[in-house]
């Protein structure tokens, strides 16, 4: 092998190391912010639910006019006036936030022959014979 292609092969495996060190790190740093972010969302949706549970079982609630009710139950409505509120700010994209990164990625890593799994580590495929 010519001097010039091994010191080519030798900076393209340092280069997708940097990469792979690189999209480690990122998705890593996502992960703490995706759990907060996750564990807040299961929280307002149990509040949400045991709310709502506690709404309809309400005998009174089919008598009364539906925003009497609702004035009547506050844990249900500030619960679901939260939920919506988080689904407006974009909770739903930061709770999966790391999952698109990979899945974009991965939809270009595939021109190159190669893939990463959901930590970031690259996965080096076969060329296909031509």
């Amino acid at each position: 092998m010519p001097m010039s292609n091994r010191m080519n092969s030798v900076d393209q495996t340092e280069d997708l190391k940097a990469f792979e060190r690189r999209l480690m790190e990122y998705i890593t740093y996502l992960q703490p912010s995706t759990s907060r972010w996750r564990m807040l969302l299961i929280a307002v949706s149990i509040c949400t639910a045991t709310g709502a549970w506690l709404w309809l079982m309400d005998p009174n609630t089919s008598r009364e006019p539906f925003l009497h009710s609702l004035w009547l139950h506050p844990f249900f409505t500030l619960s679901s006036l939260c939920l919506i509120v988080l689904f407006f700010v974009g909770i739903h994209k930061r709770v999966v936030a790391p999952s698109i990164i990979v899945g974009r990625l991965q939809s270009v890593l595939e021109d190159y022959n190669m893939s990463c799994d959901e930590s970031g580590r690259l996965i080096l495929r076969p060329r296909p014979d031509n």
